[in-house]
């Protein structure tokens, strides 16, 4: 996260129910919601390797780890292209990427099937009111991720997303698409922080409005 978690919940006077992480990768967050009094968690992760060495570190009294390709939509076929250092993996060809990292590659890929949130957590018997917290992040998808939740995202007051500000993928939706779609769902975009890569990090709040 390039906006520190501690600092989140200092600034704006939360502490989150639950947290719903979606693109888990190796949970290299875990750590930090744990030390802040987190105890429910569902973690979300397409690449199944990562998944099934994740089981192991996770305790499944207070933590879930759920295997799927997140999207929009239910049953659209992608080929999820695994790259050398796993968390570039993406559904979408690399943009800008390839140019500011040439180190990474595409080096697996694999035919999978999309499930939304909503269907996902409904099959897992994952009650969404568990979760007042997002956090997104699977490379240039996420507000596609957010466009599948239906009414799972009403319970929701805080979003941390990664965000792009040109075509690091192509096709990706930029910082502009998800303000517009956030907006209309009563968030506000309160941090913001951009790398010199096109891509950072927003976390958005719910109005009190």
């Amino acid at each position: 996260m390039l906006i520190k978690f501690s600092h989140l919940l200092e600034k704006y006077k939360f502490t989150p129910v639950g947290i719903l992480h979606i693109g888990a990768h190796e949970m290299e967050e875990r750590k930090d919601y744990i030390s802040h009094g987190i105890k429910n968690i569902c973690w979300v992760e397409g690449n199944v390797e990562l998944v099934e060495r994740g089981i192991e570190k996770i305790d499944p009294d207070h933590e879930k780890l759920l295997h799927g390709l997140i999207y929009s939509e239910d049953g659209k076929i992608f080929e999820f292209k695994i790259t050398n250092n796993s968390q570039s993996s993406s559904i979408l060809e690399f943009g800008t990427h390839k140019k500011n990292h040439p180190q990474v590659e595409f080096v697996n890929t694999i035919r999978m099937t999309s499930t939304t949130i909503k269907t996902l957590l409904s099959k897992n018997m994952v009650s969404v009111g568990d979760f007042d917290f997002v956090n997104l992040d699977i490379q240039g998808v996420e507000l596609q991720a957010l466009k599948g939740f239906g009414e799972y995202l009403d319970p929701v007051k805080y979003i941390y997303t990664e965000i792009n500000v040109g075509q690091v993928y192509e096709g990706n939706d930029t910082i502009a698409d998800m303000d517009l779609f956030l907006e209309n769902l009563g968030f506000d975009r309160v941090e913001t922080s951009i790398t010199p890569y096109d891509w950072g990090d927003a976390f958005y709040v719910k109005n009190r409005k």
